[in-house]
């Protein structure tokens, strides 16, 4: 039982040598894999070490219970030891998603609504900074086109983990369910007659891509520069610094405007593109695999309504989960650590569901 666990092990301790070999910190991307393979690992090989102690307590227990019944307690004790251990190792070997580990991009646009709908494409880009923060993420508005009364009509957001989070705790790992359709229902601050209106904005989490992740030939890029429009400083709508790459191989489009210079635009703009072209590899490759897999990749599909945000009621719904709650205001405020827990609970709960016996 759990024989790969073996191998594992054997992982673990490799990687701590790599890790404590000077040498390997020369290279700062190869030392964070390997920080983020570790802490990947621990609590697998803590986990694995822990049954087998269990089993080890357990054998010794019923030697001891065959010669006198009074130790017949320590075995039903040591049984459960061994169970619920053996039960957490199945969860953590069960496959994960190979993004999990990955920091994000955050894209929140402005749907149906006109203005309403980029006031709240505002508030759902100030939850995923306020919730960042609470997590200890540091974040960074990548590009943005604010509307006329102060929201969004497109935003950006990169979300990146400090040091190496553990397993089920960096960016997409925990944001990825946010991918897809969040609804609003309330008063707009254009109602004059305080009639209640919904309207929508569209969330996608790409996972962002280092540059081993996606290679871009140059040569597949057209690349146009324009003058930035919108609020801004002396040089809005005075220099040619936005800047415009279209991947001709797939036609995808990214546009960067919010630095003062062409330069870190384009190194915005590059930033999201290879995030775009990592999550259309990860989808063509879901799907030519299982109905399991496309399950889970839809929940990046701006095209999947999610979630309902209630104001008159302050009442938040998850559709996909059946999660309900009446502190819309604190969710709004970076409280999403509940919402975001039914959603890792249910995926987890499919996840077990669908594995061998």
């Amino acid at each position: 039982m759990f024989e790969s666990c073996v191998d594992l092990v054997a992982e673990y301790a490799d990687v701590e040598a790599q890790l404590a070999d000077p040498a390997v910190h020369g290279d700062q991307a190869a030392a964070r894999r390997l920080g983020r393979r570790f802490a990947e690992l621990g609590p697998l090989v803590a986990t694995y070490r822990e049954w087998q102690s269990a089993c080890d307590d357990l054998a010794a227990a019923q030697e001891l219970a065959d010669a006198d019944p009074d130790f017949a307690d320590e075995v039903a004790s040591q049984e459960a030891r061994r169970d619920t251990a053996a039960e957490r190792l199945t969860e953590l070997l069960l496959p994960r998603d190979p993004m999990d580990d990955k920091d994000v991009i955050v894209e929140v646009k402005a749907g149906e609504g006109g203005e309403e709908s980029a006031l709240f494409a505002g508030d759902l880009a100030r939850m995923y900074l306020r919730y960042a923060e609470r997590q200890g993420w540091s974040t960074q508005v990548i590009d943005s086109v604010e509307s006329d009364l102060g929201g969004y009509k497109d935003i950006s957001i990169a979300v990146k983990a400090k040091g190496s989070p553990e397993p089920g705790r960096a960016p997409f790992a925990r944001l990825k369910f946010e991918g897809g359709v969040h609804r609003v229902q309330r008063v707009p601050v254009t109602e004059s007659q305080g009639r209640i209106h919904t309207s929508a904005a569209g969330v996608l989490v790409l996972p962002e891509a280092e540059e081993v992740d996606v290679v871009v030939d140059p040569n597949d890029l057209r690349i146009d520069v324009y003058r930035s429009s919108g609020p801004g400083g002396q040089s809005v709508n005075t220099t040619d610094s936005a800047v415009r790459i279209t991947h001709l191989p797939t036609g995808v489009v990214v546009s960067c405007q919010n630095e003062k210079s062409q330069l870190q635009n384009k190194e915005s703009a590059m930033r999201i593109l290879r995030a775009r072209l990592l999550a259309e590899a990860q989808a063509t490759a879901a799907a030519e695999a299982s109905d399991a897999r496309r399950s889970q990749v839809r929940t990046v599909d701006r095209s999947e309504r999610i979630r309902t945000y209630n104001f008159p009621e302050n009442r938040i719904s998850d559709h996909r989960v059946g999660f309900k709650a009446y502190n819309l205001d604190q969710v709004l405020d970076g409280e999403l650590e509940a919402v975001i827990d039914a959603c890792v609970e249910a995926d987890r709960a499919s996840r077990l569901s669908e594995s061998p016996a």
